[in-house]
């Protein structure tokens, strides 16, 4: 269950991918406009990926590798789809930082959401994006996602409380 882009190659995450996920987890700067969840340790987030459900329709996790090297450098997610509402949800992030802006993150959120159209019939991809993540928002925007609403003070960074924008793509707007 891979999946082909231009530069990068989107595969199933695997227990021997514990250290560099452990390793973006604990990096600042990477989770800047993440989530932040508890601190774990290198065994917690290895037992998470042998125990975590294979990929399926409801929950699908990629490790995004570079094409020219097969070097690990981020994670992409589509989850929370049903067949019956044909929706899904993006989460995406590169943590190689020297591998930022280079397109790579571009090429891998097309190719996620190809994969979600074609493979999973998906009907739309759905997201959230903090409004400050400025290059992020570009980006989304770029490739066919339109802001679809505002979600107020649900994001806290630096002891201030930030809104996120509620984004969509629909079958047939990837660009």
């Amino acid at each position: 269950m891979n999946a082909l882009g231009d530069l990068v190659r989107l595969r199933a995450m695997e227990p021997a991918d514990a250290e560099a996920l452990w390793r973006w987890n604990h990096d600042a700067e990477v989770m800047h406009w993440m989530d932040e969840n508890y601190p774990q340790t290198l065994t917690q987030v290895r037992s998470w990926l042998e125990e975590r459900p294979r990929n399926d329709y409801g929950d699908v996790l990629f490790g995004i590798e570079v094409l020219a090297d097969a070097t690990l450098i981020g994670l992409v997610r589509l989850h929370g789809a049903e067949p019956e509402t044909g929706i899904a949800e993006l989460d995406i992030y590169l943590g190689e930082k020297g591998h930022w802006g280079k397109g790579l993150g571009t090429d891998a959120m097309r190719t996620a959401c190809r994969y979600g159209f074609e493979k999973m019939r998906l009907h739309k991809i759905t997201l959230t994006v903090v409004t400050e993540n400025e290059a992020a928002h570009h980006l989304y925007r770029k490739i066919g996602f339109v802001d679809e609403g505002r979600l107020r003070q649900v994001f806290r960074r630096d002891g201030r409380w930030l809104d996120k924008f509620t984004m969509g793509l629909l079958h047939g707007e990837l660009r």
